[in-house]
This record gives C-alpha cells, sequence and structure tokens, in this order.
C-alpha cells in the first residue's frame, strides 16, 4: 500500500505528478485510524482539520504507532502532532516541527490559515504567521528596521484568519509597496517542509516503525472512536 498523505493548503499548487503517494485531504478526527485499518503502513501527516470539527487525535497517532505504522509529521498539524508525539516515535520534518519541539513556538495559531474547500484545491486565503515572519526576515534589507518591526507586530496582532499581507500592511500603517515587496518575496516554510516530507516518502526506503517500549492504553475513549471511525468499505 502506498503511504498515505493528509495534505491540503500547506501542499496547493506543488506538482504531485510522478509522486506514487496516497493523497487525501486534510486529516480530522478518525481520519488516521481510518488509515491504519486499510493497511497502511506509512502515514505522512501535513494539513489537519480544526474549528467545525475533532482534530486528529493525539491518541490515534499512538495507535498506528504502537502498531508499527511509520508515522511522520511537518509544516502544519503535522509538525504540532510529531512534537508532540515525537518521544513516542512520530518522525518530526523541517523547520517548523524543530521549532515547536525545541520550545521556540508554542502556539497551534502560529500556523493555522483560512483556506478555500476541496473543489478549490484548499487554496490558502490567509497567512501563516510562521511565513509572514519568514517573509519579513528575508525582506529586511529593503525596509528600515522601525518598519519591520511594526510588520512583525502587525503580523502577530492580526488573527491568523484574517491575516492576508494587505491586512499587515494595513495594520501597520504602510503603503502600497511595501505590500508590493511582501507579495513579491513571499516565503512559505511551510510549504517547504511539507516538500521535504514528501521527497522523504517518495523515496520509499522506508522501514515499518518498530514498536515503542511504552504499552498503548486502549481507554472507553478510544474505544468510541474506534465506533466512530469509517471502515474500508464505507469508504470506497
Amino acid at each position: 500500500m502506498r503511504p498515505v498523505v493528509f495534505a491540503g493548503p500547506s501542499i496547493f499548487g506543488l506538482d504531485q505528478a510522478g509522486l506514487d503517494l496516497d493523497f487525501r485531504p486534510p486529516a480530522s478526527s478518525g481520519d488516521l485510524l481510518a488509515a491504519v485499518r486499510e493497511g497502511a503502513a506509512t502515514i505522512g501527516l501535513i494539513d489537519g482539520l480544526y474549528g467545525d470539527c475533532a482534530a486528529v487525535w493525539h491518541k490515534e497517532i499512538l495507535h498506528a504507532l504502537s502498531k508499527g505504522v511509520r508515522v511522520l509529521g511537518a509544516a502544519s498539524m503535522g509538525a504540532l502532532r510529531a512534537a508532540e508525539c515525537v518521544s513516542f516515535g512520530m518522525v518530526g520534518v523541517g523547520r517548523i516541527f524543530e521549532a515547536y519541539r525545541d520550545g521556540e513556538r508554542f502556539s497551534d495559531a502560529d500556523v493555522a490559515v483560512t483556506h478555500a474547500p476541496a473543489e478549490l484545491g484548499y487554496r490558502p486565503l490567509s497567512v501563516a504567521l510562521v511565513d509572514a515572519q519568514a517573509t519579513l526576515a528575508s525582506v529586511s534589507d529593503m525596509f528600515h528596521a522601525d518598519e519591520i518591526a511594526v510588520l512583525l507586530d502587525a503580523a502577530r496582532s492580526v488573527h491568523f484568519s484574517q491575516r492576508t499581507w494587505r491586512s499587515v500592511v494595513l495594520s501597520a500603517g504602510l503603503g502600497a509597496d511595501h505590500l508590493h515587496v511582501l507579495k513579491s518575496n513571499a516565503i512559505s516554510v511551510k510549504r517547504q517542509d511539507a516538500e521535504q516530507l514528501l521527497n522523504v516518502l517518495a523515496m520509499g526506503d522506508l522501514t515499518p516503525q518498530a514498536p515503542g517500549t511504552w504499552n498503548f492504553q486502549n481507554t472507553i475513549f478510544f474505544q468510541e472512536l474506534l465506533k466512530r471511525s469509517p471502515s474500508l468499505d464505507e469508504n470506497r
């Protein structure tokens, strides 16, 4: 079975041709469990849903790991869950994962974005704080230091659902020239990390994750998730 990849806005526009991967929409609660039930040996978690549905449970990741499934995460929800589950055997990939793992980042809002529906390819409609900060760092020699500072403050203060380059520039009290520079030089660390994870998976030399020394606790809450999780037949 091909590696299963849950992704959406973080890989928008990427050429997936030639990648022998089973791409699926951003994951929500129960989706990883369903992939394990289908026989997935490797799962890549990049994007996940939240807000109007339950997010991916740590418990289903631990369940997968306990079954010897290799689970990797990067870029967005995947980076968060990898940092939280690395001690149980989940593999994190990329700079964002490392920042959460090392305590340089704490808030899940740093990677959150709004995005279009599946019919429009999950196109991102806002800018993640991690990407805004990376972009501002890359153009630091093009603006005055005080302009960079006010733009950083604006990027942090605008809610993730409303954070666009236009809203950041307006909040900073700057103009069209600044907006043009930022949009023209935009960097997406999320996309870079997602690409890195896809490349790791596409190499195809991954071995199954050996179960760790910890014991998976099959709680009543996990049993309820099992009951709600769709079977392979229901997914087809």
